[in-house]
């Protein structure tokens, strides 16, 4: 077998997101894709010919069904690549875009690309309402219609919320603490945005208004940076959960991510710098009801793929599907590797999604995944370099990992 060829991201970057019946609403997700395919190839001057591949992730499959099907493929044609290129879409819940990046790596680590663009994109906003038992249907029953975003959940299993809260109990991990991460994410979103941190990693996006000039939608809208613990205390927990409040959890949100791989002699051939290097990336799936728990599993897998350990990762990021999942997962790996250290806890703690997470700016499912790996490496880098971790829990407790390197400058 050929030595395993080096991966490298050169660009990434993402729309702002929007919140649920925000400025975004009236996109299909498909449109967002096309945008932010057409500017991450344009952020390096990259011709679409140049793409071998692409890996186009989403979730909400009755969203993607108001454009029929194979929307990868059309998101490539909007965005004006090759009617050549060959793309696939794929659904692993909010894991599907980081699902592409890992696919995108096995092909170009292996020889079947050189190019790949991995590419996530939603728009809970505008997810249908589903009529069925309609085509044949006969006498008098009444058509059945289902919100396919009420309540969060699967058929015959409890919601998301319920289970992320019932395991975060499971682990010794109250609402209080809970509340108190979501506060956290927000004031700490704020803090990086007030400093720039995002203007790496967002693209903008123009609104068509009915008279008038397009308004321009260039930072995201869900952030709550006034909430406190006070506030979040008096919601209701939601969906059964024990600990879950809409304050803790993220929105219902729209937005669009994509990520360029490449071999690391072709970024050298095309004089592009890297921006990370992509060392291993792993999955893994577990029993439904320990979907918080899973983003853990995921990065002690990639973590051993890259034969490092939990003390050579400088950062973290791991998505808030709620806040119990960073809190669950990190205190899995605390007692994995630090035998349950309550001081090396709150020092990891301290590592993980420092510029707050999707509690803060949003958790448009299928973009998710790609988000936390650039803004995980637009931060290292911002640091000077080091290596990284990513972690994030899709539907019915799986779960994807990565862990990248970003040279010092």
């Amino acid at each position: 077998m050929e030595t395993p060829r080096e991966v490298v991201v050169v660009s990434a970057l993402r729309t702002p997101f929007s919140r649920f019946g925000g400025v975004l609403r009236s996109f299909h997700s498909t449109d967002l894709g096309a945008m932010v395919i057409r500017e991450v190839l344009n952020r390096v001057s990259l011709p679409g010919e140049q793409v071998d591949m692409l890996y186009y992730g989403m979730c909400i499959q009755s969203e993607a069904a108001i454009e029929y099907n194979v929307n990868a493929r059309q998101a490539l044609l909007k965005a004006g690549l090759p009617p050549e290129t060959v793309s696939l879409t794929l659904d692993r819940a909010c894991c599907s875009s980081l699902t592409c990046v890992q696919m995108g790596f096995r092909d170009i680590r292996y020889g079947e690309s050189d190019v790949v663009l991995a590419v996530g994109a939603e728009n809970m906003s505008n997810t249908p309402f589903v009529l069925h038992n309609v085509r044949w249907e006969t006498g008098l029953a009444q058509p059945k219609v289902k919100d396919h975003l009420f309540p969060i959940g699967y058929t015959g299993h409890n919601s998301l919320a319920k289970d992320a809260g019932d395991v975060a109990v499971e682990f010794g991990i109250s609402r209080e603490e809970q509340d108190e991460w979501a506060v956290g994410s927000q004031k700490k979103w704020a803090k990086a945005n007030e400093a720039g941190k995002f203007e790496d990693e967002l693209m903008s996006v123009e609104i068509p208004q009915r008279k008038g000039e397009p308004v321009v939608f260039d930072r995201d809208e869900s952030p709550r940076p006034d909430t406190s613990v006070e506030k979040l205390a008096k919601l209701k927990p939601v969906y059964g959960s024990p600990t879950v409040t809409a304050g803790n959890a993220p929105g219902l949100d729209a937005g669009a991510s994509a990520v360029v791989l490449m071999t690391k002699e072709k970024a050298q051939e095309l004089g592009l710098t890297p921006l990370a290097t992509i060392l291993a990336v792993a999955s893994v799936a577990r029993e439904p009801r320990y979907i918080a728990s899973a983003p853990a599993d995921a990065i002690q897998k990639a973590l051993g793929q890259a034969s490092l350990g939990l003390d050579d990762i400088s950062l973290i990021e791991i998505n808030e599907a709620f806040a119990a999942m960073p809190l669950v997962s990190s205190k899995i790996l605390a007692d994995k590797y630090y035998g349950g250290d309550a001081a090396k806890l709150t020092a990891l703690r301290d590592k993980i999604n420092v510029n707050g997470g999707a509690v803060a700016l949003g958790h448009p499912v299928g973009a998710s995944g790609a988000r936390i790996l650039m803004t995980l490496a637009y931060e290292l880098r911002r640091r000077g370099g080091g290596y990284g971790a990513c972690g994030i829990c899709g539907g019915l407790a799986q779960a994807d990992a990565a862990i990248i390197r970003v040279d010092g400058t």
